[in-house]
């Protein structure tokens, strides 16, 4: 027996006890939190002393490791392995003697912050100011509040939490990623009219107070006192003479300060409870119908100091109770602690979930379903689009692909909103971008997560896996550094702004040159590089040097277009010869003379297809194996994130859009319909995240929020709705729907920067009826399905230009036309 203690005022002793010949081990740490705010922690340490039973005599404990550190792994406390400090009431008063012509306050955080004035929040903006890398820039926001300063007590006030800067990022299970000491800065600058002005800054000047907000974190959740609440301390006339002087400075982290250039995080919508269960007594469960990111609006009259316990699932365990193994190692969990006294309401401002079920326990009686109001999270990405058809499983397709975007695109695109990760894997977000552009308008969210690119560039010219750059920091490997390429032009090609296109142009060129660099003279891939290959693919593993060698050719044809379209003429041709080597390097080193593709995957045939890197006479011969390999498994694909985002596409380009309907149309496992047959309203991560026959798939990475395998959706627009754009910024058009035989109609809608494009068709009597929408300052090839003009009807004065291949096409400038194929 050994006794470990820790000597001061109050003592702490821990004893200890093994059963081998090893020294006793031992991790541990007090935390206390004082009734004025302070927070005390007394972690082992050097300071400790042990002493053995026998002898008595104390000596100094040996340190293996600091916590958190070695063997010892993460940050530990009481409550379940985690600290989550409480939130920061900040104020500073100041006086307004003349008339206020304007005033805007400009807003920043190490962490995020609520800014206040005068007793109301001055936005219902979450998150302020989002998340970046941190050493390299740390972004601000600015809003009018002219109308909310008063002649006379002024206060400027701020509510504190951790966020991406000190609370749990990803799965290192560590805080303080960035620092250890949350930071709000304003700066509220006022204009009289009598042409003088004031500013008024935080600084060492302003007060400081524990929130009501007990504990706070995104991955961990939020706890909320009503006890603890100080009511008008963001208000004139507040006594704030018990509250600390704020600690000033931020000697840990210098870095520049940039306007935020994206949209904002917001609440988009407001979910209703479709039922509520009690599986085990006591244990409320409410089912919103939809999966999301976001919090929940609680409504409850309780007894003081009566605890509410909240939990968050994608779905349900077989007894009813929430799902929480996939969540991993964030905790997700409210709490609320009731006031007493009436009704009370409270929503969390410092954490998200990613959730369809609320369990709620605590209560005192059967709760009903007015109580939770779930409140999905989003950057203000404005809808773009609509998608709907004769076939209610494609509908359900399309909003679920939706659904998954939105629970993602917060601040930055990460790969899912609910468990311990959250990062901007770039990967997923190059094959899902063009998408994205397709269901939203995401220039401005895509333009500032440009700058988090930039800034996870490394030395050799790779992007690192994620961006921010933070746990997952080495480099993204093929098809994952390509969203440095591959992200920019389609921003590009989908807007039309060369500005970001000639801001991320030398990242690019860096790009190319990382992946020559690492290839010898004949363009022969490295023997040994880091990819993460065809990720959740099913049972088909795609050789890594095909997809290097892939998206070399890929990001190096991107290259090629961004010289010429910035006016580099020199380095577009350099390119363009370098795209050609690789293309013959692609043919010598992975395709034999009858077309096999190395690997012989859906995947291997889909890369070399879509980014047209066969030989003439070797690409016919592909295309059939391409098709032979979906037959052999009985009409179903094998893709993973890799050859999903591209099957499809290439299917309609080699002329099977027959078969790319029948993996559209499918419901048995792996397919899009097999999770909605099995009550998906999101995306799932895995083509097999649950299943009749085994359950729930691995928890340990089984994400239902997961939006790249949604990158269907550019399909479903492009070829159902048939929608594209054949230049950048849709200038011009081509309208090329193309129908089967189980939908007898469909209507699709896009909202370009130029305005309006729509398509609407269906099937009567033997006859469809297409009607076409076409906005100003653009023209469009519009295809319709019929094998000669003489098939056709129309008075819509759009020009009859050839019928080739059972389409008659017509050319059209902006206005309205309709047309009856026979």
């Amino acid at each position: 027996m050994t006794k470990l203690l820790r000597p001061g005022a109050n003592e702490l002793v821990v004893d200890t006890e093994n059963t081998t010949s090893s020294p006793a081990g031992l991790i541990a740490k007090l935390s206390v939190k004082m009734a004025g705010g302070r927070h005390i922690e007394l972690p082992t340490d050097a300071s400790w002393q042990s002493a053995t039973e026998a002898s008595g005599a104390k000596t100094a404990a040996k340190v293996i490791a600091k916590l958190g550190a070695g063997v010892w792994g993460n940050q530990m406390s009481s409550d379940g392995g985690v600290i989550t400090p409480a939130a920061r009431y900040l104020r500073t008063s100041f006086t307004a003697k003349k008339t206020v012509k304007r005033a805007v306050l400009y807003g920043s955080a190490l962490g995020i912050a609520d800014f206040h004035l005068n007793g109301k929040r001055i936005s219902d903006e979450r998150f302020t100011p989002g998340w970046s890398h941190y050493p390299a820039r740390v972004h601000y926001r600015a809003w009018d509040v002219t109308s909310q300063i008063k002649n006379g007590e002024n206060v400027l006030a701020a509510e504190l939490g951790d966020g991406w800067y000190s609370g749990y990022v990803g799965y290192a299970r560590k805080r303080d990623n960035y620092g250890a000491k949350p930071r709000a800065l304003a700066q509220l600058h006022i204009f009289y009219n009598d042409g003088s002005d004031a500013i008024i800054a935080s600084g060492a000047d302003w007060k400081a107070s524990a929130s009501a907000v007990t504990d706070q974190d995104f991955l961990m959740g939020e706890s909320y006192d009503a006890r603890r609440e100080q009511r008008g301390w963001d208000a004139p006339g507040f006594d704030a003479s018990k509250w600390s002087a704020a600690d000033a400075g931020t000697a840990e982290l210098k870095a520049n300060l940039q306007w935020h250039p994206g949209p904002p995080v917001i609440a988009y919508a407001e979910i209703k409870p479709l039922s509520v269960e009690e599986p085990k007594p006591g244990i409320f469960v409410f089912n919103l119908g939809q999966n999301f990111a976001g919090v929940e609006r609680l409504k409850i009259r309780g007894e003081a100091g009566q605890k509410i316990t909240i939990h968050f699932a994608e779905r349900l365990n077989p007894d009813g109770t929430a799902y929480t193994a996939n969540y991993r190692s964030a905790r997700s969990i409210d709490t609320y602690i009731c006031k007493g006294g009436g009704e009370e309401t409270w929503e969390p401002r410092f954490t998200f979930h990613g959730f369809q079920y609320v369990q709620v326990e605590g209560l005192k009686e059967k709760p009903s379903p007015e109580m939770i109001t779930g409140l999905p999270l989003g950057s203000d990405t404005p809808s773009a689009s609509e998608f709907v058809c004769s076939d209610e499983m494609l509908n359900k397709l399309g909003s679920n692909t939706w659904w998954t975007q939105r629970s993602n695109f917060i601040d930055i695109p990460t790969d899912c909103p609910q468990r311990d990760e959250r990062l901007g894997w770039t990967g997923d977000a190059q094959m899902y971008c063009r998408a994205a552009a397709l269901h939203a308008d995401v220039e401005s969210f895509f333009q500032k997560w440009l700058y988090d690119l930039q800034d996870s560039q490394m030395a050799d010219g790779q992007f690192t896996m994620v961006a921010p750059p933070l746990v997952a920091t080495g480099g993204g490997g093929p098809a994952w550094i390509d969203a440095g390429s591959v992200c920019p032009w389609t921003m590009y090609d989908v807007y039309g702004d060369k500005r970001a296109l000639e801001r991320m142009y030398p990242n690019i060129k860096r790009l190319v040159d990382s992946y020559k660099n690492r290839c010898d003279v004949e363009l022969h891939t490295p023997k040994q590089f880091h990819c993460f290959g065809d990720w959740l693919n099913i049972n088909a593993n795609t050789p890594n040097d095909v997809i290097f060698s892939a998206y070399f050719a890929l990001t190096t044809k991107i290259a090629a277009q961004s010289a010429e379209v910035l006016g580099k003429k020199d380095d577009a041709a350099e390119y363009r010869k370098l795209l050609e080597r690789i293309k013959s390097a692609f043919n010598r080193d992975y395709v034999d003379a009858e077309g096999h593709v190395k690997g012989q995957t859906q995947t291997a045939y889909v890369l070399a297809l879509q980014f047209d890197l066969l030989d003439e006479a070797k690409r016919a011969a592909a295309e059939k194996l391409l098709i032979a390999d979906i037959e052999r498994h009985e009409w179903h694909l094998t893709t993973g994130f890799v050859g999903t985002k591209d099957l499809m596409l290439v299917l309609t380009k080699i002329g099977r859009a027959d078969v790319a309907y029948r993996l559209l149309h499918n419901d048995t496992f792996p397919s899009w319909g097999f999770s909605i047959k099995n009550g998906a309203t999101t995306i799932w991560e895995r083509w097999n995240g649950w299943t009749p026959e085994q359950g729930f798939g691995d928890a340990s990475m089984n994400s239902f929020a997961h939006y790249a395998f949604g990158a269907v959706y550019q399909w479903m627009v492009e070829n159902i709705g048939g929608i594209r754009s054949a230049a950048p910024a849709f200038k011009r058009i081509v309208i090329a729907p193309t129908p089967d035989d189980k939908l007898t109609w469909a209507r699709t809608s896009y909202d370009s920067v130029n305005g309006r494009i729509a398509s609407s068709w269906k099937k009567e009597n033997g006859v469809l009826h297409l009607d076409v929408e076409i906005p100003p300052n653009t023209t469009a090839e519009i295809r319709v399905p019929a094998s000669s003009a003489a098939n056709v009807k129309t008075d819509s004065g759009a020009k009859f230009v050839r019928a080739e291949n059972g389409v008659t096409i017509y050319e059209a400038d902006s206005g309205k036309y309709s047309f009856d194929a026979h």
